[in-house]
């Protein structure tokens, strides 16, 4: 128990990153416990995952809030792929990092271990569980305020990106210099049935070209589309394209 106790008599130094200070501070810890933590210290009975639920519902609502009302000239489709970048698990990771509280999570040894794409689902994860947190704790209002106090910097950093549909940037180049089209195929997929991670590579001529991760199919192809154009270096392909 000497991690939990550890997390316990942190608590006031995770609010002071956050901003936040708890009513319930059983929930602020609570954020902090992966399923795997449990796994290995049965006295414990609950984990973070339907924090996180609620928090990516939360975040979502929020950041679709913000884009509508401060972007009203931007069509449906812009906002929904805007919306996508502020949410999706890469951005969730820059937050939580940026608040330096990884050191903070309750993982099972085997996730200690794991530094790569299991470890940033993991941290996403996190973050939105904190989000569910606060807004249970203190309502709508103050989880909007955490938000936008801490990350406005990278939510105008992602924001201020140019929407490029790489997907048709790449299939227009292939077409034209080798007469065919790319395919995509899903790699895998691992998380909950409500948070999945997607990992899709795009193959011409039955080659690999580009990987990319994502929160749904369409996503993950996006980025694996850019990666294959930045790989081919064409930068003067590229162009604002939404989508």
């Amino acid at each position: 128990m000497k991690a939990l106790e550890l997390l316990t008599q942190n608590i006031s130094t995770i609010e002071s990153r956050l901003g936040y200070r708890f009513k319930d501070q059983k929930l602020l810890a609570l954020a902090f416990v992966h399923r795997s933590f449990i796994n290995e210290n049965r006295e414990i009975e609950q984990h973070n995952e339907r924090l996180e639920f609620l928090g990516d519902s939360i975040l979502g609502l929020l950041v679709a809030e913000y884009l509508y009302l401060f972007l009203p000239n931007t069509p449906e489709g812009d906002l929904s792929y805007l919306k996508s970048r502020l949410v999706e698990a890469s951005s969730c990771v820059k937050y939580i990092q940026r608040l330096d509280l990884e050191s903070f999570l309750l993982l099972g040894k085997g996730e200690r271990m794991n530094d790569g794409r299991g470890r940033e689902s993991i941290l996403a994860d996190l973050f939105e569980a904190i989000m569910g947190a606060i807004y249970l704790d203190g309502g709508l209002e103050n989880a909007r305020k955490f938000l936008f106090d801490n990350f406005a910097a990278e939510i105008d950093a992602i924001l201020k990106t140019p929407l490029c549909n790489w997907k048709a940037l790449l299939q227009d180049y292939c077409q034209k210099k080798y007469q065919t089209t790319p395919f995509y195929r899903v790699l895998s997929e691992s998380g909950p049935d409500h948070s999945k991670t997607f990992r899709v590579s795009v193959l011409l001529n039955d080659e690999a070209v580009g990987w990319g991760d994502g929160g749904s199919k369409k996503e993950a192809q996006q980025k694996a589309a850019e990666d294959a154009l930045l790989k081919m270096d064409l930068s003067e392909e590229r162009g604002v394209n939404g989508g």
